[in-house]
């Protein structure tokens, strides 16, 4: 049930963006507008930016999109609409239609306040942790005698000296992909790296390098620590706005289930 209502309300936010908005015309055929909906019905994945892709990429889509033009066209002309087969795909797709668009207005009459949200987040923290994070650099070589050589060359060095010196032999010692970029790693916490290199970050204090080479499966690493921070709750400011759309999804699943379980206590419903 929850995921057909989920699907549902895609399927209408897509159609009001889609269907009922003024769009841009790309191209005219015969005098019908060739626009960014039938463009859409082309790509048929909403990720894709048609103003984004290569001009040959967007030629062959239009082309697809004007062909669908001239064929519609000629299915009209060809009186297909009076065909029993026509007439009873129409009253399907007027129904699920139907369906899209009520679906639609229910999930907009389902609102949720700051308030809701707050108390939701204190009920609820153990949900919104952040785990502790550390700021890194490293130097990666295929043998312990080449990591130990780079940490002599390091040694006696600190602040500033030391964070420019390893840069420096990261940009021309590394052998891993960011050694271009002074084997810089950015933030990240203990599960995302192997638990050899996490247990050896973490166990540095801020401007400190490993004083011994850390073995992984990638081989010899010399890591330095920018920066440390706790772990802890993330603010409700941060997550405000997440649990409100959940909240929201929640209350308008709970809405049309509970008019759903009503409506069958009035309905005939035959099991064949």
């Amino acid at each position: 049930m929850k995921k057909m209502i989920l699907s549902v309300v895609a399927a209408s936010v897509l159609l009001t963006s889609s269907g009922f908005a003024a769009q841009k015309v790309y191209a005219k055929v015969n005098g019908m507008d060739v626009t960014a909906g039938d463009i859409a019905m082309v790509i048929r994945n909403p990720r894709i930016n048609f103003d984004q892709l290569p001009p040959q990429t967007q030629q062959k889509i239009l082309d697809q999109a004007i062909d669908g033009k001239l064929l519609t066209s000629k299915a009209i002309k060809s009186g297909i609409e009076k065909t029993e087969a026509f007439k009873k795909a129409l009253e399907k797709v007027k129904s699920d239609l139907a369906l899209e668009v009520w679906m639609k207005e229910q999930y907009k009459k389902a609102k949720v306040t700051d308030k809701e949200a707050k108390a939701f987040y204190d009920k609820n923290k153990d949900k919104f942790k952040q785990p502790a994070q550390v700021k890194a650099r490293h130097i990666l070589v295929k043998t312990k005698k080449e990591a130990e050589e780079i940490i002599s060359q390091l040694k006696g060095l600190s602040g500033k000296k030391l964070e420019d010196k390893f840069i420096e032999l990261a940009k021309t010692k590394s052998t891993g992909p960011s050694g271009a970029n002074g084997g810089e790693l950015g933030w990240f916490s203990a599960r995302r790296m192997v638990p050899e290199f996490s247990k050896a970050a973490f166990a540095l204090k801020k401007g400190e390098i490993t004083k011994t080479p850390v073995k992984t499966q990638f081989g010899y690493h010399i890591i330095y620590l920018e920066d440390k921070k706790d772990g802890g709750n993330v603010a409700f400011a941060n997550v405000k706005e997440r649990i409100k759309a959940q909240l929201k999804i929640q209350k308008f699943q709970k809405n049309v289930q509970s008019i759903a379980k009503q409506l069958r206590k009035s309905a005939k419903i035959e099991k064949l």
